[in-house]
């Protein structure tokens, strides 16, 4: 069964955004990590559907919100490197692997 993991950095990321999103509104942030969560889901479904933008990294996009989970494979394990808000400098993650 496939597993993941989240990079030190980007388990920070995830955690600034929840706490961003729940200022902004009551439970928002909430709703923001649960698409987080399913979009996890769908990758460890389907770990080879997205695009690839560096070597073996990909990045599979949430629905709601401007984000994108960058992530690779690892035998049965998905290291996820960003929780990336899309309009950020795009390979800012890049030495994380």
């Amino acid at each position: 069964m496939m597993t993941y993991h989240f990079h030190e950095e980007a388990e920070t990321e995830f955690n600034q955004a929840i706490s961003y999103y729940e200022e902004c509104q009551s439970h928002l942030g909430i709703e923001f990590a649960d698409e987080v969560f399913q979009t996890i889901q769908r990758i460890l479904e389907y770990p080879k559907a997205w695009q690839v933008l560096h070597q073996d990294i990909r990045r599979c996009l949430t629905t709601r919100f401007p984000f994108g989970i960058i992530y690779y494979q690892k035998e049965e394990k998905i290291i996820i490197l960003a929780v990336m808000q899309l309009n950020r400098e795009p390979y800012y993650w890049v030495d994380r692997k």
